[in-house]
């Protein structure tokens, strides 16, 4: 299919994907300082399948949620034609089916053939696929063919570089749009040095794309060691993780940010969209490292909830003036949905204000076996339910049609 968008892999400063880093607080400050592009964390194909796409009108958010109501994958227009989804996935079909899911939300897509973990290769997905050049090769033809967005891939080196130019020439041949390639062995681990020398050959090789990873233990400790880094790969772009973990204004040129600062621009994001509290204290307990036994890193130790993580940082006005905002805009939301409802609602259908209270029943008995029991006694059918689930806050409600007329609850 024809790519019909204007994201490009050449000469780009990319936030890498980091699995709990890469949420959308951490993208959205990293292209406020200066990232090109930017990865979300990876997520695995078969948890992205049981996701619904929700529109969240309150937060002004594309949500992807899980049948638990847990959001697993969020994002909005700021990011929308900067920001490439990272998946784990061994099987083309799945990948195909998750990134036509997510297709009109991202810039790109990426398939995570680099992690060591063990959560990602006893699945086959991560480093394992290294080993099978023709799963590889599958996944990413399947995906180029399928979807009109740039298709990349993110891989470890393999133990010869021999070996590892010949993948990625093999790769290349998939129509793949770029590829990042983490200069270390699927063994090997950040304090072990990056092989430049590798991503180099690799470069010299292929005429895609080559983004270059790997570089933040002995490179880029400041914005100009991404052109360094840049230089000793000959590679097209550079992709940051754990120097852009640490303090994601070492995307900005005109130098790092004090970290108070990055670490409460960071928070006005997680409060902004709503981020989970134990996601936002992860990444900032990354910013602070050996100030966290400091009074600022003892208090965000304990915080419990957001709300407490930015007392510790001396934005509780803020949390409360955001939230109020939010719960403005809901009840407005909630009043325009409940007018709509009004004009199109059944006229024959009789409202009361009925709420189901638990403690107001014996255990394991319901109202609707109360009304089915009534029903039978009264040689009525049974009760006919109507449920449809609410756009604005996902709760069900439902109409029940008893002896030919029909109810439902305003509550």
């Amino acid at each position: 299919m024809t790519v019909n968008t204007p994201l490009c892999f050449r000469g780009k400063k990319i936030l890498a994907p980091m699995v709990r880093v890469g949420t959308l607080p951490m993208r959205l400050l990293a292209l406020d300082y200066g990232a090109d592009i930017v990865y979300c964390e990876e997520l695995i194909d078969i948890k992205m399948l049981q996701c619904k796409r929700v529109i969240n009108e309150v937060l002004e958010t594309v949500d992807f949620v899980a049948p638990n109501d847990r959001v697993v994958f969020r994002t909005c227009e700021r990011e929308r034609e900067r920001v490439v989804f990272q998946m784990g996935s061994a099987d083309a079909e799945r990948a195909l089916a998750v990134a036509k899911l997510v297709e009109s939300d991202v810039a790109g897509i990426d398939i995570n053939m680099g992690c060591p973990k063990e959560y990602s290769t006893k699945a086959s997905m991560g480093a394992a696929l290294l080993s099978d050049p023709d799963k590889i090769e599958s996944i990413l033809t399947t995906l180029v063919k399928g979807i009109c967005k740039p298709v990349t891939c993110k891989i470890r080196i393999l133990p010869s570089v021999e070996d590892t130019v010949n993948l990625v020439k093999r790769i290349e041949k998939t129509g793949i749009a770029a590829i990042a390639v983490h200069g270390r062995k699927k063994e090997e681990r950040p304090q072990h040095p990056v092989h430049c020398d590798v991503i180099k050959a690799i470069s010299e090789a292929v005429s895609i794309p080559v983004i270059a990873n790997g570089g933040s233990h002995d490179f880029i400790k400041e914005y100009a060691d991404i052109e360094t880094f840049q230089k000793a790969t000959a590679a097209s772009s550079v992709m940051i993780a754990r120097a852009a973990m640490w303090n994601p204004s070492v995307f900005r040129k005109e130098g790092f940010c004090p970290l108070k600062d990055v670490m409460q621009d960071y928070i006005r994001y997680a409060v902004r969209y709503d981020n989970h509290y134990t996601n936002t204290k992860y990444c900032l307990c990354q910013m602070l490292r050996e100030q966290l036994e400091t009074t600022q890193g003892k208090k965000l130790h304990a915080a419990q909830s957001t709300q407490e993580i930015c007392e510790a940082f001396e934005m509780g006005d803020f949390y409360e003036e955001t939230t109020a905002i939010f719960e403005a805009k809901k009840a407005s939301l909630e009043t325009k949905v409940q007018d709509e409802d009004d004009q199109t609602e059944d006229p024959d259908v009789i409202k009361m204000a009925v709420r189901f209270d638990k403690r107001e029943y014996p255990p394991q008995i319901t109202p609707k076996m109360y009304l089915l029991e009534w029903c039978r006694k009264e040689k009525h059918p049974q009760p006919v339910y109507e449920t449809v689930q609410r756009p604005l806050d996902r709760l069900f409600c439902s109409v029940v049609t008893v002896a030919e007329r029909k109810y439902r609850s305003t509550l």
